[in-house]
């Protein structure tokens, strides 16, 4: 509703303070489309239907279409715009006077509207304004002049921005040949644009078996990162149409494996490995749980609506009178008193020192239980910002601790005023998917939160599990092993969250207009069809074995049960009844009616065993069979009315 309530109190910070900036930092995204013939050839005609139906031009610009749609649901406070160059017209803010020529601003960089959401999908779609927009130039493409046009988007709509990236998608490896005068202006000016923290990204599409030769001209443009070319020396991902991967869905890989902006949780942290030797690390949030932006409530009385602010105040409740924050002191509670502390004595409890990863020592990776985890882990990759050589020696250590299959445990502080906390520090192997190569999991190391003896608490009494039978675990290891993902292994990026999606396409539904759509996409739901061809058979084996054995179980304890029945059928000796008062007597049992009644009051008859109790009772004349409770029960009623 409003930023006020988002706010919060400094001194009231936890370890999770910087999740929230983590959060707040905004990413400003460019997509620069190459329009030209090679990229407008539609691919060849194929009986397959997994082949390529659209141009590149079209894959490229459903991806930017799939990803604007995207960033509205999970970054709706980001910039994204579209450029395409290497067009016969230009267009920049409707003014043609600017030295952009053959590029044309498609989308402006801003937050994405449902205007531009609209235009984008008609073009895509429906083609509309194609034969206007997707004109190639007989002259080529510009490069000097994109990353110029560029430059100028980011600094005048997004300046502050903590992550500015341009996205090139082409099939052309050498957009100026050999000529010299055309190849410098567009190195110098990619050289602006890292000056001023732009990232360019590279798309590179390539068709059968032809090869994208990055040495001919974007060796000079592209600067990598050394850190990745340290874990990973030279991969490259291109583009490709064919062997059952649309050229799209490839697209859509690549870009989506880099369409969130690697945000720092924390930036330059000493990580200490030894005493004098120090590197420095960023921290990254991977994972981060997304829910549905928050509503808010919007004033329609004006001639435009406008978003209501809400303010909070504090007030005495004896005089209604408005309390200012200057008034009010921190207090904890302690044994029913309130122990006040002033601001510097607040700080100063939370003195353990600055921010730090501070290795105590390593253990085997064995030791590391899974019920360890009581917070998201932060994945830390190195930073050459702090020291030279950290990526260097970084890698020495991710690579030794992957290899000896050992973890660290370190001590760590994640900012100033921060609670320590100890953390195992686990090395981690890049995962792929097997189709496109995109990496969903990165390789670096983890910082993985461990509890103190503090967070542990008592489990659940002891209870005695049933056991199943050797010949059911056989038979349920064929469906398991029937029965897991592909690669045996959990890809995220292939479950979008059902109601998060759900919620988003209702919002966007109504937005553009659309039909309402009647169910949602949910790749959660199990694929019955396939699974009952890959194991129906094993499964209805295995719930006839265990009927069987549900039965003989049956079986057995209905025999158990009339044998103790039998039992108890037969004829015992009738006990003389004996006659009771309400006078101290001591019974077979050693329990006298007095010592009874102490008990009774005392509360402590439930405390007798069911041995202790039975004598009692029968003592007593009174029905001894039944549960303990019952028992207890009925001695009770007997010291009311007898004792």
């Amino acid at each position: 509703m409003a930023d006020h309530y988002e706010k919060r109190d400094e001194e009231e910070e936890e370890d999770e303070i910087g999740e929230a900036d983590y959060k707040a930092q905004k990413d400003a995204l460019i997509f620069a489309i190459d329009v030209s013939e090679s990229m407008l050839r539609p691919p060849p005609e194929s009986n397959d239907k997994k082949a390529d139906k659209d141009p590149p031009v079209y894959a490229a610009l459903k991806c930017a279409y799939q990803v604007m749609q995207q960033r509205i649901i999970s970054n709706p406070k980001d910039m994204m715009g579209i450029i395409l160059f290497g067009t016969e017209k230009t267009k920049y803010r409707d003014d043609q006077s600017l030295p952009y020529p053959h590029c044309y601003v498609y989308t402006d960089l801003d937050i994405p509207a449902a205007e531009d959401v609209k235009s984008l999908k008609a073009l895509v779609e429906e083609g509309e304004g194609a034969d206007e927009v997707l004109v190639p130039s007989s002259e080529g493409a510009h490069m000097s002049s994109l990353f110029f046009l560029a430059n100028n988007l980011f600094t005048t709509k997004a300046p502050n921005f903590g992550s500015r990236r341009l996205f090139i998608i082409t099939d052309n490896d050498n957009p100026h040949s050999d000529d010299k005068q055309l190849k410098e202006p567009a190195v110098y000016r990619a050289k602006d644009l890292y000056d001023i923290g732009v990232t360019i990204e590279l798309f590179a599409i390539t068709r059968d078996d032809e090869k994208f030769d990055f040495t001919k001209f974007y060796d000079d443009i592209i600067y990598r990162d050394p850190a990745i070319e340290e874990a990973h020396p030279g991969k490259i991902l291109t583009s490709k149409s064919g062997g059952g991967l649309t050229l799209l869905n490839s697209l859509i890989s690549n870009v989506n494996s880099k369409q969130t902006p690697k945000r720092s949780y924390f930036s330059n942290m000493p990580f200490e490995l030894g005493p004098g030797l120090q590197i420095s690390v960023k921290g990254y949030n991977i994972f981060q749980k997304q829910t549905p932006a928050r509503s808010c409530y919007v004033w329609l009385d004006g001639e435009k609506a406008q978003i209501a602010v809400g303010e909070t105040t504090h007030m005495a409740e004896d005089s209604a009178r408005t309390v200012q924050s200057g008034e009010v002191k921190k207090a904890y509670k302690f044994g029913g008193e309130y122990v006040y502390f002033s601001e510097d004595e607040q700080k100063s409890i939370k003195q353990f020192g600055g921010p730090i990863i501070r290795i105590i020592g390593f253990k085997d990776r064995s030791r590391l239980g899974f019920w360890a985890s009581i917070k998201k882990s932060t994945f830390i990759f190195p930073s050459e910002e702090g020291y030279i050589g950290s990526s260097r020696v970084f890698t020495a250590l991710w690579q030794k601790l992957l290899n000896s299959k050992k973890i660290g445990v370190a001590w760590h502080i994640a900012r100033t005023n921060g609670n320590p906390q100890l953390v195992a520090i686990i090395p981690s192997k890049a995962q792929s998917d097997h189709k496109t190569g995109v990496d969903f999991i990165p390789a670096g190391l983890w910082l993985y939160p461990v509890p103190y003896a503090d967070d542990l608490r008592e489990g659940p009494d002891h209870v005695d599990l049933v056991r199943t039978t050797d010949q059911l675990t056989d038979r349920m290891n064929k469906i398991i092993g029937n029965l897991q993902l592909p690669t045996a292994t959990y890809n995220p990026s292939k479950y979008p969250n059902p109601a998060l999606q759900w919620h988003y396409k209702i919002l966007q539904a109504l937005a553009l207009e659309e039909e309402v759509p009647d169910k949602p996409n949910d790749a959660t739901i199990p694929k019955y069809k396939a699974i009952h061809n890959r194991c129906g058979e094993y499964i209805q084996e295995w719930s006839r074995t265990a009927d069987d054995i549900l039965s003989m179980m049956r079986d057995a304890k209905a025999i158990k049960r009339e044998m103790e029945a039998d039992d108890e059928d037969e004829p015992r000796p009738a006990k003389k009844p004996k006659k009771t008062t309400a006078k101290a007597s001591t019974s077979d049992a050693g329990m006298t009616n007095a010592e009874l009644k102490k008990r009774y009051n005392d509360g402590t008859l439930s405390r007798l065993t069911v041995a202790e109790l039975k004598p009692i009772l029968v003592d007593r004349s009174i029905d001894a069979k039944g549960l303990k409770k019952v028992l207890v029960e009925r001695l009770e009623g007997w010291i009311e009315d007898n004792v």
